[in-house]
């Protein structure tokens, strides 16, 4: 049973600390009974990952939104630390902008992509534009559609 004083504010969506307590209570109580939680706890903290979970190279994500307008963003993966380059390309092969072009740690990247700050302001044409990620020799790259 919820009370009013487990909310803080009158359309029932923000806990205060009583319905916090609550809220964690019951999780807590399904987790310990209910047999197919059982995988939701680890017995031991994690010490090693399996190699093969692990990156192997540098990984290029496909942009999202895609289609857009005017903005997508690029996300990445890397292996390592490495000067990264991303450069968008017009389907003739034509460089249009450069993104990144420094060194970036291992991990995980994100970067907007925004067509209308190209070309002083004026943008660029819809249609099928290139994006490629150049990391330690190896670049890859995916294709992505402006739509206005």
């Amino acid at each position: 049973m919820w009370l009013q004083t487990d909310f803080r504010s009158d359309d029932g969506t923000h806990p205060s600390d009583s319905g916090r307590r609550k809220v964690a209570d019951l999780l807590l109580n399904f987790l310990k009974t209910d047999k197919t939680a059982r995988t939701w706890f680890l017995k031991n903290s994690i010490s090693s990952v399996r190699g093969d979970f692990l990156p192997q190279q540098h990984y290029l994500y496909q942009n999202y939104p895609n289609p857009f307008n005017p903005s997508t963003t690029i996300s990445y993966q890397l292996l390592e630390k490495s000067f990264v380059t991303i450069k968008i390309y017009d389907i003739l092969g034509k460089e249009i902008a450069t993104l990144v072009n420094e060194d970036k740690p291992a991990g995980y990247h994100t970067v907007t992509f925004d067509s209308d700050q190209l070309n002083r302001g004026q943008g660029i044409t819809s249609g099928v534009y290139i994006y490629t990620l150049y990391a330690n020799g190896i670049a890859k790259s995916k294709k992505m559609l402006l739509a206005k």
